[in-house]
C-alpha cells in the first residue's frame, strides 16, 4: 500500500463526528480553502458542479444560522459549512425525471468531511436542520436548495473520538454475482 493510499484509508476509517469543539480556535482561512477545492474537486453528473458552499464565520450570521438547529455544542464551532445547491443546473435522467442533485452534494460533502479529517478539522454532517429558517437567515434564493451543514472546528482537548464503527457484516449487504 502506497503513502496516499494509507492516508486515505486512515481518513474513511477513522473520521467520526465531532460534538465538542474549541469555540476560541478558527481555522485558518488557507485550510478552509483547501477543504473547499477538496469538495470542488467532487465528481458530479455531466460535470454540472452544481453547488454552492457557504462558510459562515461572522458572529451575526452564526448567531442566525445557529438558531437553525437546537444542540448546544453546535453553538461552540467557530464556523459553520452549509452545502447548497441549485436543482435546475443538475443532471436530470430523461427516462423518469430523476435529479441529481442530493447525489451531487452528498459527494461534494463527502469529499470535504474526509479532507477535514485528514487535517485534523472536525465535523459533523448534519441533516437535522429547519431549512426554511437558514434559507432565510442566509438569504438564498428560491432556486437553491440547503442540503446539509456542518460545523468546522478543533475538537476539545480530552475529546476522545468512539472506538470502532458498528457496521453489518460484509456478506449482510454486499451480493457477489
Amino acid at each position: 500500500m502506497t503513502d496516499q493510499e494509507k492516508y486515505v484509508f486512515e481518513a474513511i476509517y477513522g473520521r467520526r463526528s465531532v460534538r465538542q469543539f474549541m469555540d476560541n480556535k478558527a481555522v485558518a482561512h488557507e485550510q478552509v480553502v483547501k477543504l473547499l477545492q477538496a469538495a470542488m474537486a467532487a465528481p458530479s453528473a455531466c460535470n454540472n458542479q452544481p453547488w454552492k458552499f457557504i462558510v459562515i464565520t461572522s458572529p451575526e450570521v452564526l448567531k442566525k444560522v445557529r438558531a437553525c438547529y437546537h444542540r448546544e455544542w453546535f453553538r461552540e464551532a467557530p464556523h459553520i459549512l452549509v452545502v447548497a445547491g441549485f436543482k435546475e443546473q443538475a443532471w436530470k435522467r430523461s427516462s423518469d425525471g430523476y435529479n441529481s442533485i442530493e447525489t451531487d452534494l452528498a459527494i461534494a460533502m463527502t469529499h470535504l468531511i474526509l479532507a477535514a479529517e485528514n487535517e485534523g478539522v472536525g465535523t459533523c454532517w448534519i441533516a437535522n436542520f429547519n431549512p426554511g429558517m437558514l434559507s432565510e437567515a442566509l438569504k438564498l434564493t428560491h432556486d437553491q436548495i440547503v442540503f446539509c451543514i456542518t460545523p468546522l472546528g478543533y475538537q476539545k482537548p480530552g475529546f476522545k473520538k468512539s472506538g470502532n464503527k458498528k457496521r453489518k457484516s460484509l456478506g449482510g449487504v454486499v451480493e457477489f454475482m
